[in-house]
């Protein structure tokens, strides 16, 4: 960690220049080895484990792949292994912190709070911290300090190089420097940052819940029509080749209500900027184009026109893994799009564009695209499989009704993905400024930490 040397006539009232920089007079630098050295901490390695399955036999074992970016647990694709004796010191205890010792150089040194019941065990590319004396030492305020090193990028200068990877020994782990305020104070800051944690993860189970209701109202939508679920049963429907609908709809082909579709400019990009923004394939994540951050290209004035985006233009992507996958350019500056992309213009007054691109999410659509590609990505779609694409077509009034109540659930989608976005933030920010005393709990709020008990948070 970089040494800081103001002036020591800049130093706020009441701190004092350490190693790690100014901080409180009442705070104590420490090392991992001090405190391990002292009894207060434990810390060992997992173990090399083979037999790994992914149908539940044994006990779940954690690798670095089951450690996040924040700081979190994630079991997706958790594997497990057989059981050590009950008495393997190998066992994960709730309140432990697991570090990753050796990963990618720009993972190693990932870190999290072990806030699980039941047994686990750990790879021997996870180490275990263990707090053995809570009256010194608040866990979870310590797998925040960790973690901000890791934000740091100071945990990877303690790692050795190998071929493909990179490793922390134990030895460099107990050499981590620690700013140790008085424990409530511990406490204080670890129950503020859990608190935004546990906000931001509040706040991602409504963005889960609004995308399982979204998809439930499409297949509605799609199959019944713009009508309250509970008269669903009042709909009469007719069966198609793309499923029952509503008996008063069409099926089309998409060549029958759109003009033909167009296949993009191709060009190299380049990122001074010269010329219209040029989008790709690449650009486009999550249904969202981030427009900054597309280069440019130089095109020709003549041809400018030809290929430049307009408001309610449909991009297709038409190879690759993302074949089939839609945009819908709402706004953008000046662009072009680029040639694995298809451009589709609806008429007007036969569809709609934004009901074209819910529809483009539907299994109906997506069943049609999958049998087109065969199951190879080279082969991608072009323009004669999208102007034989099926889909259906209501008339004008419920095809709006039916974006409408979509872009609903859209908008608050987004409004809780910013706020996820703002939370991330402020957890980072109040991480940096907490544990670097930049930034300092009211002593009211700290005072409450130190009538409760030394227990974890």
């Amino acid at each position: 960690m970089p040494k800081y040397h103001p002036d020591v006539q800049d130093l706020p009232p009441g701190y004092r220049l350490t190693e790690l920089g100014p901080l409180p007079e009442e705070w104590r630098v420490v090392r991992l080895g001090d405190l391990w050295g002292q009894g207060i901490l434990w810390i060992r390695n997992g173990f090399p484990q083979g037999g790994f399955n992914q149908q539940g036999r044994g006990v779940p074992h954690l690798r670095p792949f089951n450690v996040n970016e924040r700081g979190e647990i994630s079991l997706h694709q958790i594997k497990y292994v057989p059981p050590p004796p009950e008495n393997s010191p190998y066992w994960l205890r709730k309140g432990d912190i697991i570090f990753n010792n050796t990963n990618s150089e720009e993972l190693v040194g990932k870190v999290a709070y072990f806030d699980y019941e039941g047994k686990f065990v750990l790879s021997n590319h996870m180490t275990i911290v263990r707090i053995q004396d809570p009256r010194v030492l608040n866990n979870v305020w310590l797998a925040w300090w960790l973690l901000h090193l890791w934000h740091q990028g100071f945990t990877q200068t303690l790692a050795r190089r190998h071929v493909n990877q990179a490793s922390i020994s134990l030895s460099r782990l107990r050499s981590i420097p620690i700013p140790l305020p008085p424990l409530p104070e511990q406490r204080a800051i670890a129950h503020v940052l859990r608190a935004v944690q546990e906000a931001r993860e509040a706040t991602e189970r409504v963005i889960a819940a609004l995308r399982d209701l979204k998809r439930s109202l499409m297949r509605h939508l799609f199959t019944y029509g713009p009508v309250p679920v509970d008269a669903a049963d009042q709909v009469a429907l007719q069966d198609t080749p793309i499923g029952p609908l509503p008996a008063h709809w069409r099926v089309t082909r998409l060549g029958e209500v759109a003009e033909k579709p167009q296949y993009g400019y191709t060009t190299s990009a380049i990122h001074k900027p010269i010329g219209p923004k040029f989008l790709r394939i690449t650009d486009i994540q999550n249904d969202r184009v981030h427009w900054p951050s597309v280069p440019y290209c130089v095109i020709e004035e003549d041809l400018l026109a030809k290929y430049r985006l307009q408001k309610s233009d449909i991009l297709f992507a038409r190879i690759g893994a993302t074949t089939g996958k839609t945009y819908l350019v709402r706004k953008c500056p000046k662009a072009v799009f680029a040639s694995y992309l298809i451009r589709v213009r609806t008429q007007a007054d036969q569809l709609l564009p934004e009901y074209l691109y819910f529809f483009t999410h539907t299994s109906q659509y997506w069943h049609q695209i999958n049998a087109a590609k065969g199951g190879r990505l080279k082969h991608g779609i072009n323009i004669p499989i999208l102007t034989a694409l099926r889909l259906p077509l209501p008339p004008l009034d419920e095809q709006r009704q039916i974006a409408r109540i979509l872009q609903t659930v859209d908008r608050k989608i987004e409004a809780e993905e910013a706020r996820k976005e703002a939370l991330e933030e402020l957890f980072r920010s109040l991480l940096h400024h907490l544990m670097t005393a930049k930034v300092r709990l009211p002593q009211r709020f700290v005072q409450r930490f130190e009538e409760q008990s030394h227990a974890e948070v």
